[in-house]
């Protein structure tokens, strides 16, 4: 008994360890006792909750499905730089237009829908510089300022959030309403 209490807290601790210090952020940390026996206590400090806005905000989770979904049919399930679309086997992406590391924010304004392609290719760049890169590699008669002004068009769009909630619920989730 005594033991697996040795062996479960230090596999416990060994991990959350190893978690704290692989992060190259700032934690905050919680402290709890464990006590086996009154003389034998163990202090376990557990990272709970990331202060860096970048590993806070990562993979899907900075956004609720049901907005995701609304601003890909705002922008008509299709990339707004390029046209590229999921039936044409493209990866939907959200793109901000002032850039999250430069202070944008996640709000439905300043999010477009993107494929992988174009949201690697800008990186930190302007929407409007790259704008024009897009046109000059794309053959279908598009021009910076067309493609700067669909953007500008698109974003004053009203949210189809009922809509999108509702095609969550009948499909059955947030992937299955993606799919065509």
């Amino acid at each position: 008994m005594l033991a697996d209490c040795f062996r479960i807290f230090t596999v416990i601790s060994r991990e959350g360890l190893k978690q704290f210090y692989r992060s190259k952020k700032k934690l905050s940390s919680v402290a709890f006792t464990i006590s086996i026996f009154p003389a034998l206590n163990y202090t376990y400090y557990m990272a709970t909750k990331y202060t860096s806005r970048k590993l806070k905000n990562q993979g899907m989770n900075w956004i609720r499905p049901v907005k995701r979904l609304a601003i890909y049919m705002r922008d008509g399930l299709a990339c707004v730089y390029c046209g590229s679309t999921i039936e044409g086997g493209a990866q939907l992406t959200l793109d901000h237009l002032k850039p999250y590391s430069n202070g944008g924010s996640n709000g439905a304004a300043n999010l477009v829908t993107c494929c992988a392609r174009c949201n690697s290719s800008r990186g930190n760049r302007s929407y409007r510089v790259f704008a024009a890169t897009v046109a000059a590699y794309i053959n279908h008669g598009a021009t910076a300022a067309g493609i700067i002004a669909f953007v500008g068009k698109t974003t004053r769009r009203t949210l189809p959030l009922a809509a999108a909630a509702d095609l969550i619920a009948a499909r059955g989730g947030f992937v299955a309403a993606c799919k065509a």
